[in-house]
């Protein structure tokens, strides 16, 4: 009796060993395979912010902030931030009562306003101007005097048009 009793012990024991054994396998397989779906993941992730950082860096590249050259020409004026000024200066042509003076259209809606403003170096800015509806875009050259006067002179303008 006791030998059978010890029999089914070790049996018993056996098949405990035998059923960890098998489960412990199948997680550390269950573990592998989340390990390498995060691993991709990563992988995946680090590909599209270096894809990112690239095109914030392509859009940067015609930009007064990372051109050193073009800022330079401002050493002497002792601006803090040249491209804010700049733009400061050019959104002040909006407080005009009734269209920019700088937009050589005349509002169908209501008056064109200077929207957003791209200053490109130290001569050129790109900027956009809308009237609630119907929109164009600008190219402007300007010059920052020493005196901290801005000239602004329109180079090339357009507007689009709707077409429904």
């Amino acid at each position: 009796m006791k030998n059978k009793l010890f029999l089914y012990l070790f049996v018993f024991t056996a098949l405990i060993c035998l059923f960890l054994f098998v489960s412990n396998g199948n997680m550390q397989k269950a573990k592998d395979a989340k390990l390498a779906k995060l691993e991709n993941t990563v992988t995946a992730l680090e590909d599209s912010l270096q894809d990112s950082q690239l095109k914030v860096l392509d859009m940067q590249y015609f930009s007064l902030e990372n051109n050193d050259d073009a800022l330079a020409y401002y050493d002497h004026l002792e601006l803090e931030d040249p491209s804010r000024y700049i733009a400061d200066k050019l959104l002040e042509t909006n407080e005009s009562k009734g269209d920019n003076p700088l937009i050589p259209y005349e509002g169908m809606e209501s008056d064109f306003k200077l929207n957003k403003i791209k200053i490109l170096n130290h001569k050129w800015i790109v900027a956009d101007f809308s009237d609630g509806k119907y929109w164009g875009e600008l190219l402007i050259k300007y010059e920052l005097k020493d005196d901290m006067g801005v000239d602004f002179t329109l180079i090339d303008h357009l507007l689009y048009t709707r077409t429904n």
